[in-house]
């Protein structure tokens, strides 16, 4: 009987301490809206709760709004008024089993811009705080990833629940309105939420495990179980010490077509800590002032901070030049060195890696020898590359390395992290690459799109407008030379004139397909890739996505061909010594335009596996890749002009055809 009411006792304080949680911040809150006053918001909390809690055998979530105030500017628009609030979310499991990496799901509806969110990290922001969330957003713990049960813990709150501090901005809904949002749930796999219960400015729901999903069988790990991602990156600690500890860095690449050029790499330290020394990467800036003048130089009074490779918050480094992979004090490592080329594995699995060391001090708030805080706010990105998104860094078991010395043994980290990073489509106007369309059956070029890789200085031009037409000449000299055959084709052609022309495209790397036949048992095209910029791109490829006429790829003349079936691609790389893509050079004479570099191969296709083919739509590809980077395609495809009919050229032409393009490239 005192065992039982002993248990009832804990049970009951430990929903009333949870019930506090909720009624505090209420209680404390500006609260600017009728029914939130601290008194209902207060009662709310505490009776409510007490009886969902009872009624959870899962993991209980809640977000409550707590405050909200009018910010500058005050505008008449009530949709464009912008308004500050603060929230918390909170999630506890009240189940009998413990929660691994956890992830609420908050659907943000009201244009919200999240400032701050203490406990936690938004998984699928495309940017450091502030960041955009109207559409909905996932966040992952921090530093608390894993909700243990009350069993486990004799009820030990902290252990079992987690609190997620917010604040940020929205728009609209009036003085009145309450910004809540659709809903809340639990995404971690095997559980199953209804519909979300809300009771004026706070909102609640009872995720429970789902006895209908399937169970996947994952390796039983003490942490979180590595994820894939199409690049990874690994934090591995190799040695601990009490003030300083060595870390590995290892970035990995999986995807088939993601790919770096001189990468950089980016981090936000958490507790002041400093890298005092790197192997087989270097700092971009080397300042010794931010330590010497800060926390690190009053705790380490007598260091020599002039020795030290980075004091920044947010330091930027870099891979190694390949001329130094040998040095005994900064190379010697395996995957290092290579000018921040990482391939993809379809290209070179040896290259499709990068890895360096670093020894970072401490401050005092981590002074114990397992005290490591992994950096947060990962980023990385490359010359002409993929962008990628990277979430938090995730603790994972500890990462294993064969025994240095030869023997069948293995070595484990002291502790290891995974940041996994992400392809994301590039936004308008900030590609880095572009495409044009061309073909036999018509007079015309399309171009790239105007801004395709973005507008700095639209004085002078429409930045608005659509590209011109233009012949297909035109595409060999740069758009600085373009304006006058494109005003004189236009009035050739009777083409409307615009009084201020479209701006350029401004893309580094422009990539022209041309359909160059079209007969009965098959087609062939012409693609031709320019540089121009005044740097080479060694190993370079493009990828090219068709979505009906995949499998009809039949053969490229003067590149490597390669269809990766999973996305419906087709992946082209220069042949062995023709891989090297030259920068843009000087004309013959003083006058003439500049020329860029260029490669150039027709490819062949076969009719076998489509129906009803039709050239002007099936000519062409839906997406352009260049050494990773999506480029920009136009809208428009090149039509049949009336009377046009369809060539029936032998396959004698396309050989022809195929062999001039050698020579050129010759």
């Amino acid at each position: 009987m005192k065992v039982a009411l002993k248990e009832e006792v804990s049970w009951s304080m430990l929903r009333l301490l949870f019930i506090c949680l909720l009624s505090f911040d209420a209680c404390y809150g500006k609260l600017d809206f009728s029914d939130m006053e601290a008194g209902t918001a207060a009662g709310t909390a505490s009776a409510k709760p007490d009886l969902e809690l009872d009624s959870c055998d899962g993991i209980f979530l809640t977000y409550t709004l707590i405050s909200r105030e009018k910010e500058y500017p005050h505008v008449k628009n009530v949709a464009k008024q912008a308004w500050s609030f603060k929230s918390v979310a909170t999630l506890m499991n009240v189940g009998d089993e413990e929660l691994k990496d956890w992830k609420m799901y908050i659907g943000f509806q009201h244009k919200e811009i999240l400032v701050s969110a203490d406990g936690a990290v938004p998984l699928d922001a495309e940017e450091d705080f502030p960041t955009p969330v109207g559409n909905g957003t996932t966040l992952a713990g921090n530093p608390v990833t894993d909700l243990k049960t009350a069993i486990e813990t004799a009820g030990d709150y902290n252990q079992m629940s987690v609190k997620v501090q917010m604040s940020g901005t929205h728009f609209g809904l009036g003085k009145a309105g309450k910004p809540m949002p659709k809903s809340i749930k639990l995404v971690n796999d095997g559980f199953k939420c209804p519909t979300t219960t809300r009771k004026g400015s706070r909102m609640s729901v009872c995720c429970k495990k789902d006895p209908k999903a399937k169970a996947k069988v994952l390796k039983k790990t003490k942490f979180s179980p590595r994820r894939y991602g199409d690049l990874t990156i690994a934090y591995d600690v190799l040695q601990a010490f009490s003030n300083n500890y060595y870390a590995q860095v290892t970035i990995e690449n999986n995807h088939p077509l993601g790919r770096l050029d001189h990468w950089n790499l980016t981090w936000e330290w958490q507790h002041g800590e400093f890298i005092y020394s790197t192997k087989g990467a270097y700092a971009r800036i080397k300042d010794p002032s931010e330590c010497l003048y800060g926390p690190a130089g009053k705790y380490y009074g007598t260091m020599d901070f002039s020795q030290v490779a980075n004091c920044q918050k947010k330091p930027i480094l870099s891979d190694l030049p390949s001329e130094r992979k040998d040095d005994e004090k900064v190379g010697k490592l395996p995957w290092c060195c290579r000018n921040g080329t990482v391939l993809p594995p379809i290209m070179d699995k040896n290259k499709a890696k990068s890895l360096f060391q670093l020894q970072v001090y401490k401050m005092p708030t981590d002074s114990n020898r397992t005290a490591i805080t992994p950096p947060m706010k990962w980023h990385i990105d490359g010359v002409i590359n993929p962008q990628y998104k990277c979430g938090p860094p995730i603790r994972v078991d500890p990462q294993e390395f064969p025994d240095p010395t030869g023997l069948k043994a293995i070595e484990t980290a002291v502790a290891s992290w995974q940041v996994v990073c992400n392809i994301t489509k590039p936004k308008p106007q900030t590609n880095k690459c572009c495409v044009s369309f061309s073909a036999f059956y018509n007079e015309s070029a399309i171009p790239c799109n105007t801004c395709a890789c973005g507008c700095n200085d639209v004085r002078k031009c429409n930045d608005k407008a659509s590209p011109m037409l233009i012949p297909p000449d035109a595409l060999l000299v740069p758009f600085a030379n373009r304006s006058q055959k494109a005003i004189a084709w236009a009035k050739l052609k009777h083409l409307k004139v615009p009084n201020n022309l479209p701006c350029g495209d401004n893309c580094p790397v422009s990539i022209n397909w041309h359909v160059n036949t079209d007969h009965k048992a098959g087609w062939t095209a012409r693609i031709t890739i320019f540089n121009w910029a005044d740097y080479s791109f060694d190993d370079w490829f493009t990828a090219l996505k068709f979505d009906r006429y995949f499998e009809d790829f039949e053969d490229v003349y003067s590149f490597n061909g390669t269809r990766i079936p999973g996305i419906k691609t087709i992946f082209f790389q220069g042949l062995k010594d023709l891989n090297y893509l030259a920068g843009e050079t000087n004309g013959t004479h003083e006058y003439d335009p500049r020329v860029p570099g260029k490669q150039q191969s027709v490819v062949s296709f076969n009719k076998k596996n489509v129906e009803h083919f039709d050239i002007t739509r099936d000519g062409f590809p839906s997406k352009v890749y260049f050494n990773g980077e999506e480029c920009s395609l136009p809208p428009i495809r090149p039509m049949k002009s009336s009377g046009h009919h369809q060539s029936s050229i032998s396959l004698l032409a396309i050989l022809f055809s195929a062999f001039v393009t050698f020579l050129l490239m010759a």
